[in-house]
């Protein structure tokens, strides 16, 4: 059966002009925006069930915007989801009326300023915000301010904890949203530390509420930036500093009362990315027995970082000890939490408990370096 005659010619006239449509199944209208950025709609008279008479107009869509009726989940499947998508054919994903489609376009890795634009008025949620802000085009552009607005104001309806973390590193990029709202999520951390995930991620050296850097800092700074370019000199400049000192205690904070299995990964793979640059290897540790032998089995295999960690001992041998906790937070993260979370699913407290052996010498190191040598 054929859509009814009145439909097929309005809809065709609509097409002709559109950029973008989506489908309302619920009231049975297919909506259009112009190339002149103007909304218009069709209200359909189905002539069949509703669900048949909506997949024949989908049919129509697909006919006019790929040459196929059925060409749309063809199409979806072989080269959307790669993201193997030119900048045409994300443009032609949008005049499809599938919600599917529209989200291929949000995390398409071509996606364009303007296509966002028109992304957004084709379904506007906080997954397909999250998508297109980490774009950097796009949220250099003029959907930069807008999807991050958006965000802001779903924040407190977010359940996953890892759509907040992911939520709050997007809207901390540059220029997107103003220092009180900044600070007004900062503030939630208090009570609710996944909020500050996204902190230690986004700005981890421009943390808001910056404590005192340690106390021996400026006994030691003089001799750690005559060693100019070494790794751990720098990462003990870093994190030392006020800015570092408040990260490692944020940090501490977040890995105290981990929400979910999520939240504990994300924050473990939040520390390897802040002491990287003195991560000695590509092996994966399954245990923080592991990682606290390669500390104690002397300098690191490779001669360069051995030669900076050598020179750094030498010359403040008083922050041995700090040394060391940096070596072992380069190699936190994922891998030792995974023996764990491959026996249990457990959540809160539950979790918590099960994971003490590996979070608690963790802590321990953070505590290390945020507390200052007696000479």
């Amino acid at each position: 059966m054929e859509l009814t005659a009145e439909d097929a010619l309005r809809l065709n006239v609509m097409l002709a002009n559109a950029v973008a449509v989506k489908v309302d199944e619920g009231t049975m209208t297919v909506h259009c925006l112009s190339k002149d950025n103007v909304e218009g709609k069709v209200k359909l008279n189905p002539n069949c069930r509703p669900d048949q008479y909506i997949r024949r107009v989908r049919e129509l869509l697909s006919s006019h915007v790929l040459g196929s009726p059925g060409g749309y989940p063809v199409y979806l499947k072989r080269w959307t989801r790669m993201g193997q998508t030119s900048d045409a054919r994300l443009a032609d994903l949008l005049m499809l009326g599938e919600p599917e489609a529209v989200v291929a376009v949000a995390v398409a890795p071509a996606l364009t300023d303007e296509l966002a634009r028109l992304c957004w008025w084709c379904m506007s949620d906080a997954a397909n915000a999250r998508c297109m802000l980490s774009r950097e085009a796009v949220a250099k552009g003029s959907m930069g301010r807008v999807l991050a607005e958006f965000l802001l104001e779903f924040l407190p309806f977010e359940e996953e904890p890892k759509d907040i973390i992911d939520s709050v590193r997007l809207v901390l990029q540059p220029g997107l949203i103003s220092e009180d709202e900044k600070l007004a999520i900062w503030q939630r951390g208090r009570s609710k530390a996944v909020f500050r995930i996204g902190f230690l991620q986004a700005i981890p050296d421009e943390l808001p509420e910056q404590l005192e850097p340690r106390a021996d800092l400026e006994r030691h700074a003089d001799a750690l930036r005559d060693l100019g370019d070494n790794r751990y000199a720098r990462q003990l400049l870093r994190s030392l500093s006020g800015a570092g000192q408040t990260w490692l205690q944020t940090a501490r904070a977040a890995a105290r009362k981990p929400a979910n299995q999520d939240v504990i990964v994300m924050l473990f793979d939040t520390m390897a990315a802040y002491f990287a640059a003195l991560r000695e290897n590509e092996e994966e540790y399954p245990d923080i027995q592991s990682i606290e032998a390669l500390v104690a089995d002397g300098p690191p295999a490779d001669p360069g970082l051995a030669d900076e960690y050598q020179r750094c001992e030498q010359v403040v041998p008083a922050l041995r000890e700090s040394l060391q906790a940096l070596r072992f937070l380069a190699h936190i993260g994922e891998p030792q939490l995974r023996p764990v979370f491959a026996r249990t699913d457990a959540i809160g407290s539950v979790m918590r408990k099960k994971i003490s052996h590996i979070v608690d010498p963790v802590i321990e190191r953070i505590d290390v370096l945020s507390r200052a040598t007696a000479t």
